[in-house]
């Protein structure tokens, strides 16, 4: 009969209790019940015979019943690593993924390292783009966006712990807060996701409003591709990321809104992910 009040027994049983839900489930029974001691990981695998009291393992059943139900670990631990960052999370943002690092990697090969500039982080909610891009190019003044104020504390708030001066914050209808001025280059991961898609019932626990974008998931690249030329400099790059199967649809858009040298770069998996386009004002005079 197996002792789950022994750290290495109970670590294996909610490994095998996470098996149908995780990708990772012995990491996240690792995480929890790390979290729970207030101890790292290593302090684990290196006592696994030792036994925990009563209301130790109430506390790690409680974050377990958690996971089972499909709460993202990340929602749990209340953090989240991104580009090498520790990022603190909460249901008011979305949790960051791997392939929204693609977005940031297009973002600074754009950006000299010795040069200054300005970019815009439209829809920012933890931060992770505009805080990732700030440490990479410390010259660059980065704002950033979000409707949500909960977002918006978040990513200040990752700001401060990282020590990034150089990013700015705003609450607002992504351009509302900065109308009037210029950018360099403006990013954004918004939602793409269509509202009767069947994946979002395995995202139940992340904001609606940073995932779903209308019956074809592309209402917010809509209002993108148009009103981000108000506050974009001349030959300035608009950088967007989407959902693999939108690459041709997100072209079109950026192509009739008069965006130029359009092209997209694909993710991890090698699917389109982050389309970006020029912006050349025309001149509309009418003169030869």
């Amino acid at each position: 009969m197996t002792n789950e009040t022994q750290i290495g027994q109970l670590v294996s049983s909610a490994s095998e209790t996470l098996s149908e839900i995780s990708e990772s489930p012995r990491l996240d029974a690792e995480l929890m019940l790390a979290q729970t001691l207030d101890l790292p990981r290593s302090y684990l695998i290196a006592h696994p015979e030792e036994e925990l009291d009563d209301v130790t393992l109430q506390r790690f059943r409680a974050l377990l019943d958690r996971r089972t139900s499909g709460e993202p670990i990340a929602y749990i631990s209340g953090t989240r690593e991104f580009w090498s960052m520790p990022l603190i999370v909460s249901p008011a943002t979305l949790v960051p993924r791997p392939e929204t690092e693609i977005l940031v990697d297009v973002a600074i090969s754009n950006l000299p390292r010795k040069a200054k500039a300005s970019v815009l982080d439209l829809g920012t909610g933890s931060g992770a783009v505009a805080l990732a891009i700030a440490k990479e190019r410390p010259l660059v003044e980065v704002v950033a966006t979000d409707k949500s104020a909960e977002a918006i504390a978040v990513a200040a708030e990752n700001a401060r712990q990282l020590a990034l001066p150089n990013v700015e914050f705003a609450v607002g209808d992504w351009i509302e807060p900065v109308l009037g001025r210029r950018f360099d280059m403006i990013v954004s991961n918004p939602p793409y996701v269509a509202d009767n898609d069947p994946a979002l019932a395995a995202l139940q626990f992340e904001p609606a409003s940073a995932l779903v974008a209308g019956s074809d998931g592309l209402d917010a690249i809509r209002k993108l591709v148009d009103e981000c030329r108000q506050v974009i400099k001349q030959d300035g790059w608009l950088m967007i990321e989407h959902g693999a199967g939108q690459k041709d649809q997100v072209e079109n858009l950026l192509t009739q809104h008069g965006w130029q040298d359009i092209d997209c770069r694909n993710d991890y998996a090698g699917l389109p992910r982050v389309s970006r386009g020029r912006f050349v004002e025309r001149d509309d005079s009418g003169g030869s």
